[in-house]
């Protein structure tokens, strides 16, 4: 092959690699659909799936090789747990875009995490004395087992945890409706008014419900919805009353001042409550600790008198 043919072959190949590369920055750098769409319909509740189906089509090869596998495991724990009503209740308390089979395939992950950090101390301990072998594998089970559980304990625990952020910021933002409706507005522009301008949970369930009512779904209707995912019996109380108010035409401002005032008195029952529970609980270290002290302080200088002057 003559030079000429080389440096011919070579120009056409960096020619080519030179294309491809021009092509490819211009399809990167085009805006995508969801790019161009997402910020019209941002209030509505199909971007959180847009999100995930995006975050789907751009999932690694170590996902598309153990995805079956993690599967299965996820189908196993299932079968072995159940539950999976409650752990779709709790999902929808926690606010988390995850299905049931997505969070076991998590319980899967924190068991695999338990396993291999006891699975890394077994092999060390083993090499040092084999005789321990069986001993070790129970605890690399205990520690898969307890991974698993311990996603599904954090899982309650972010729960509980937005129903209490919940409680705190109801009592406000039924204030601010109440107020807004008082000035003459009415109930969808209170709410998108209130979610407008308040942040926390509280104000993404008003988003939801304000998405709801956009998309078509009658005001009663997306209110019921709202009592039935919040499972707070202070604000399933009050989408009740919200509802039946609006479609009954009671007024809704004074419906509104009542129950944040009763939101606001559970949350006093509550905190007294917590005050005598930690009461109780300051007793410990009292009881166990400085009573003894001062026990032994009190009595051991007359033992030490009594061991001097007895002979």
């Amino acid at each position: 092959m003559s030079a000429t043919t080389g440096g011919a072959l070579l120009g056409t190949a960096f020619g080519l690699g030179l294309v491809l590369l021009l092509s490819r920055a211009v399809v990167v750098r085009r805006p995508d659909l969801s790019v161009r769409v997402l910020p019209y319909i941002r209030d509505l509740p199909q971007v959180a799936r847009s999100r995930t189906a995006q975050a789907r089509r751009h999932r690694s090869p170590f996902h598309a090789v153990f995805a079956p596998l993690l599967s299965d495991a996820a189908a196993g724990v299932e079968r072995v747990l159940g539950g999976s009503t409650s752990i779709r209740r709790r999902l929808e308390r926690a606010n988390l875009p995850l299905s049931v089979h997505d969070f076991r395939v998590e319980q899967v992950l924190w068991g695999l995490v338990g396993l291999g950090v006891s699975g890394c101390v077994s092999i060390v301990v083993a090499l040092r004395a084999p005789d321990r072998t069986l001993p070790l594998l129970i605890l690399c089970a205990v520690c898969f087992v307890t991974g698993i559980l311990l996603r599904e304990n954090r899982l309650s625990v972010k729960a509980t945890a937005r129903e209490r952020l919940l409680m705190t910021e109801f009592p406000t933002v039924a204030e601010l409706l109440a107020l807004a409706v008082g000035a003459g507005e009415g109930p969808v522009a209170a709410i998108d008014r209130v979610a407008a301008r308040c942040r926390g949970e509280m104000a993404d369930e008003l988003r939801r419900v304000l998405a709801d009512i956009r998309t078509g779904t009658p005001v009663a209707a997306a209110l019921d919805e709202l009592a039935a995912r919040s499972g707070l019996p202070a604000v399933a109380r009050f989408a009740e009353a919200m509802a039946v108010a609006i479609e009954r035409g009671t007024p809704l401002a004074a419906v509104l001042h009542a129950q944040a005032a009763d939101a606001r008195e559970a949350g006093r029952r509550a905190l007294i409550e917590s005050g005598a529970r930690r009461e109780v609980l300051m007793m410990v270290p009292v009881v166990f600790l400085v009573l003894p002290v001062t026990v032994l302080f009190a009595f051991w200088p007359g033992v030490v008198g009594l061991n001097l002057v007895t002979p």
